[in-house]
């Protein structure tokens, strides 16, 4: 794969050209001090970590079970989180979701209070966040993992079951300031919002787990 950071490997992911399907492990360097973390691919793993690359492999070496697996299964999460002083956060889907122009399909409201709670909570995990309201839902924003451009949603439980979801999801795609593509990450058993992002335009990528300081 050459000498590639973690950025340029989502960028030819995003553009469907994966790593080699061949059970290899790729470790590349933190983008940031705050992301550390696996992104599981078909039949290969990226590592992110500043932690000693050599560790990594024997740690993966002496995880039981199956070798593809070994980069998102407890044993080596749980060793990687306690190498590195870290919480595992979730094992999520990763998805991605190509820009798109004009205006978002339903009326959106930007939030300026920077103490509001959704805001707080997302500057803990992305940078340049953007948060916009709208009747029984939110649309967050922000610059995450490697510098992409990350959205999430919340629709509230008198909402839920409208399309609401992905009404936001696909408003992310108007949204998004720059660059071509925008990501999200949902966790696999929540079925609703693995369903909106997808019926919205994400393609799935592979998996992904962060590990974050403190609770997450």
């Amino acid at each position: 794969m050459g000498v590639r950071g973690l950025a340029e490997i989502l960028a030819d992911a995003a553009g469907g050209a994966f790593p080699p399907p061949d059970g290899a492990v790729t470790v590349v360097p933190q983008p940031a001090p705050r992301e550390a973390g696996v992104l599981a691919l078909a039949a290969h793993a990226v590592v992110f970590t500043d932690e000693d690359p050599d560790w990594v492999r024997e740690t993966l070496a002496a995880t039981p079970g199956d070798p593809l697996s070994a980069p998102l299964c407890p044993p080596f999460l749980t060793a990687f989180a306690k190498r590195t002083g870290r919480t595992v956060n979730n094992i999520d889907l990763l998805t991605v979701a190509d820009r798109l122009p004009g205006a978002p399909p339903l009326p959106l409201t930007p939030v300026q209070d920077r103490e509001h709670p959704r805001v707080v909570r997302a500057l803990r995990y992305r940078e340049d966040v953007l948060v916009y309201e709208t009747d029984g839902g939110v649309l967050i924003l922000g610059r995450g993992v490697a510098g992409r451009w990350e959205a999430a949603v919340e629709v509230d439980p008198h909402a839920q079951g409208r399309g609401l979801g992905r009404a936001l999801a696909v408003a992310a795609r108007h949204l998004t300031p720059s660059g071509g593509t925008v990501w999200a990450q949902q966790a696999p058993g929540n079925a609703p919002s693995v369903r909106a992002f997808q019926a919205a335009g994400y393609r799935p990528i592979g998996a992904e787990a962060l590990l974050v300081v403190g609770q997450p």
